[in-house]
């Protein structure tokens, strides 16, 4: 298995005046729908189908386990048949949300603005944990939310299939 290694936070708005400052630049955009198969209190079966912004859709499979800065993760492409075949007999509602994709110096920020609750966010990636340790936080960062479970995409997806919005 392959480590993820991640800090995550809150963001107030989308970070238009560091685009247009050029204190960031945009790589990417993706709109993501994302399914959870199988999950208990630390690991997670997932699907996703992303789009770009011509319309392409590709497809992943994803394993996660553990919890907070350091997790274990297995991910790969499926064919859209196969993404189909597993969502069929589902009536899951998929979490939806636009990435954007920034670059500042040598990171890249992807920025989740959830379209079906008013929340964006900010998650960095990081080669080891010495570098996730040692990384300066934007000032256009909000709170860091690694260790709150509320803000977790599967915690989110959970409210999403309950018509009260409780797990």
């Amino acid at each position: 298995m392959s480590q993820e290694i991640e800090r995550k936070f809150l963001l107030s708005a989308f970070p238009n005046r560091e685009l247009d400052n050029h204190e960031i630049s945009l790589v990417k955009q993706h709109t993501i729908y994302q399914t959870y198969l199988a999950y208990s209190s630390d690991q997670e079966v997932r699907i996703r189908k992303l789009v770009d912004r011509e319309g392409a859709s590709e497809f992943t499979h994803t394993f996660k386990s553990g919890h907070g800065l350091v997790r274990e993760e297995i991910e790969y492409g499926i064919t859209e048949p196969i993404y189909e075949q597993l969502l069929r007999n589902t009536s899951f509602i998929p979490l939806e949300k636009i990435r954007t994709t920034v670059q500042a110096g040598p990171y890249l920020f992807e920025i989740d603005e959830y379209k079906q609750i008013d929340l964006i966010v900010v998650e960095v990636e990081f080669p080891d944990l010495e570098a996730a340790q040692r990384f300066t936080v934007p000032d256009w960062f909000g709170r860091e939310l690694g260790a709150e479970e509320e803000f977790r995409n599967k915690t989110l997806w959970i409210q999403l299939q309950t018509p009260d919005g409780q797990q």
